[in-house]
């Protein structure tokens, strides 16, 4: 099997045919390569191949720009190993992984509707289910055609349970044949990862931000909150934006939550209609008018489409002065 190093390190791992791109090859090894997406659209995984050959998944990346191209880079998610390597690649403690990532093999137990095109999935693995609130994973349908990255929405448990909200793409690629899947259907999992993870040590109080099914790794956050005896009398601010009120989930799980110092704020940035009593607008200038010079004080983590990822960020990094470390997102394109 090809073996990878990183020049100017120690690291170096090699590439089994259990992994399906460098990147995932060196996590699964332990060692904290840049990455984010994992998918080929944030360039965070960029690296320079100083010596060997690969295989370019998916050379039109949106990760990489024309001076990317130009320069010779490549993404790790998206290449693997045909030699052995020597790379040229950023990477660090805070990319370690608490819990080395693993593919295995799932059963889908069951698929329970949340919204007209948004369904909760329950995937069974024999292994335990370790991950950190907010991470996900990448999963794979039996024709191995393409993997997706999705957020887990439950917590890590002994009995290999995973739960996705997932949203069907209508013309997508992937969502179509895994919304047809049958129960029983075998589905492979690859994971934990992500960055967005639930912060325990901080002393702050936390503010969850999502849209669409962006609520999954935002439910496994404010679930993570409640169940850590360590996090104890930290209060929660769980927001969510919706287009419409058929668009709106997740209130009956958040209830489950609630208690002293946790509020839920849905919004509607659509026509709302008669009776709707819930703010209007996007989520982000809901958020900034609720707490507004208050945020710099809160843990912020965000989940949802691309825009409305943007639209927050923008708010609390540039008009709210919230220090990036305190702003917690995986990019997913």
């Amino acid at each position: 099997m090809p073996h990878v190093r990183v020049s100017g390190t120690a690291w170096s791992f090699e590439q089994g045919a259990e992994h399906d791109c460098i990147l995932r090859a060196g996590l699964g090894a332990g060692i904290g390569l840049s990455y984010e997406c994992n998918s080929g659209g944030c360039g965070g995984c960029k690296f320079e191949l100083l010596e060997g050959e690969v295989d370019e998944l998916w050379p039109e990346a949106p990760g990489l720009s024309p001076r990317d191209h130009a320069k010779g880079r490549r993404l790790a998610c998206q290449c693997r190993a045909r030699t052995d390597l020597v790379i040229k690649m950023r990477g660090g403690d805070e990319f370690l992984p608490a819990f080395r990532p693993q593919r295995m093999q799932a059963t889908l137990e069951r698929r329970r509707e949340v919204t007209h095109d948004i369904s909760e999935f329950s995937l069974r693995t024999r292994e335990a289910a370790r991950f950190l609130p907010g991470q996900y994973a990448m999963l794979r349908l039996a024709d191995g055609q393409a993997v997706r990255a999705y957020s887990m929405s439950n917590l890590a448990n002994d009995e290999g349970l995973w739960q996705f909200w997932i949203r069907k793409c209508s013309g997508g690629r992937f969502t179509p044949g895994l919304f047809d899947l049958p129960a029983g259907s075998q589905v492979t999992l690859d994971g934990p990862y992500g960055l967005a993870h639930l912060r325990p040590d901080s002393p702050r109080d936390v503010v969850c931000i999502a849209g669409g099914s962006g609520i999954s790794p935002m439910l496994s956050i404010a679930r993570g909150v409640a169940a850590d005896p360590a996090m104890a009398g930290r209060k929660v601010h769980f927001f969510f934006g919706a287009r419409t009120r058929a668009d709106l989930c997740g209130a009956e799980e958040l209830e489950a939550l609630a208690g002293a110092g946790f509020t839920y704020q849905a919004a509607l940035s659509g026509a709302a209609g008669s009776g709707w009593t819930g703010p209007t607008g996007f989520i982000h200038e809901v958020v900034d008018q609720q707490l507004g010079g208050r945020l710099a004080d809160h843990e912020c983590y965000l989940g949802g489409p691309p825009a409305m990822v943007e639209a927050v960020t923008r708010m609390l990094l540039l008009e709210r002065k919230v220090p990036a470390t305190q702003v917690h997102f995986d990019r997913f394109f």
